[in-house]
């Protein structure tokens, strides 16, 4: 089996099981690969040839078997700040919960333990803002979603991340 055909195959059962977008080093890992310069190359044809799409720098999906539309952004977060914990706050969960009238569209605001910073991707804008807050104050305010596999803050939580980042409040309702 080539390498296209094996990856291909790889990637339909890693849908199977819930997957659907994957860092580079998972890849290889899936194709029994190390991810040298060669298997970088070998990605970039492979976008270049429609079979991959770049989702974000290091991220890809299948074209063929792409996840889920409603909850890929959310994938993508987990994929480029996994190690950390992260959760939807500020503008978009406010917005989630009807605390702001205004609908957040093409991005998802999310605090971070890890660096801050913007990538865009297909799904949107993904915009993590770093926060000092020790874990522990932090876990009382949020809670998991099982529909995204991803926390999220609780309105009180959101509306003190909101007032620390020095972010709008003209949108509260009142």
């Amino acid at each position: 089996m080539r390498k296209k055909e094996k990856l291909l195959s790889a990637l339909s059962h890693a849908t199977k099981a819930g997957g659907g977008v994957h860092t580079a080093t998972e890849i290889a890992f899936m194709l029994g690969e190390k991810h040298t310069p060669a298997f970088t190359k070998f990605l970039t044809d492979c976008v270049r040839k429609g079979v991959l799409r770049r989702v974000a720098a290091g991220i890809f999906e299948s074209t063929i078997t792409p996840p889920d539309g409603s909850t890929a952004i959310y994938k993508v977060v987990n994929k480029l700040r996994g190690d950390v914990l992260n959760y939807i706050s500020l503008e978009s969960q406010l917005s989630y919960t009807g605390d702001i009238s205004q609908i957040v569209m093409d991005r998802l605001t999310v605090m971070t333990k890890g660096r801050s910073g913007i990538f865009p991707t297909p799904y949107g804008l993904i915009e993590f803002t770093h926060t000092k807050k020790t874990i522990e104050t932090i876990a009382p305010n949020i809670y998991f979603d099982s529909d995204i596999k991803m926390y999220r803050a609780k309105t009180t939580q959101a509306l003190i991340d909101l007032k620390n980042c020095n972010r709008n409040l003209h949108m509260l309702e009142a």
